[in-house]
């Protein structure tokens, strides 16, 4: 189990979110699509599968929290997990703040927390942060709502059109992606150079013809006679 994306938003304003290091995809627009499908004024807990990816998300007074995890049926981990951002960015900051504050107004300050927390429960301790177990009987009921009735996917809340391609690489998989994208590249950067110099010698052909045309006119010819004497 790997949490590898995680924000927080109030509605469709991200307030902060976080991207695991050791992977890379466009999982954030499909969070986008999704957020515009919470209803943010209603209290609940809910999971989504896209594909082979789950995501997890809690809203409470407001305020969205939401994980995507690579690994299907497990969901206590991530409920965890959500459990213990919320109640971090609780303490930090107040109601009011959240209200008012613009898209990522809270990201300078809570990205690095998720990150640490995210850290933290990739390495596959159930416990909080702070060591105690405070959250494991709430996300145990939360469970249980996932398992009876939350777990959806993810395309029966989208509508026709809004459906995206989820896009996930993990590090360890781009090397070979890199080195096709770096070969079209170079060809493309090749071809581009090429391009630049047909047209350069063009230009400079074309200077050349119009300056030897002006000078043959203005010295009586081709042969410049006028300039001769």
């Amino acid at each position: 189990m790997t949490i590898v994306y995680s924000l927080i938003s109030r509605d469709k304003n991200v307030l902060a979110e976080y991207t695991a290091t050791s992977v890379t995809g466009n999982f954030p627009t499909v969070t986008r699509v999704l957020l515009g499908k919470i209803p943010g004024n209603v209290n609940t807990t809910m999971a989504y599968q896209y594909d082979q990816f789950m995501f997890h998300y809690i809203v409470e007074d407001g305020l969205t929290y939401l994980s995507m995890s690579d690994e299907l049926n497990k969901h206590r981990i991530p409920l965890n997990f959500l459990q213990d951002i919320k109640t971090r960015f609780r303490a930090q900051y107040t109601a009011e703040q959240c209200l008012n504050a613009f898209a990522f107004g809270m990201n300078e300050g809570f990205s690095p927390v998720l990150s640490e927390v995210m850290t933290h429960y990739n390495s596959g301790n159930p416990l909080t942060l702070d060591g105690n177990t405070d959250h494991i009987g709430k996300v145990q009921g939360q469970m249980e709502e996932v398992k009876e009735v939350m777990v959806q996917n993810i395309e029966k809340v989208l509508e026709r059109g809004e459906k995206i391609e989820l896009l996930v690489d993990k590090t360890e998989q781009l090397s070979q992606t890199a080195f096709k994208f770096n070969s079209t590249s170079r060809s493309l950067q090749r071809t581009m150079y090429w391009r630049k110099v047909k047209r350069r010698v063009l230009i400079g052909v074309a200077v050349i013809v119009a300056l030897y045309a002006l000078s043959a006119t203005a010295c009586g010819g081709l042969d410049f006679h006028n300039c001769r004497k």
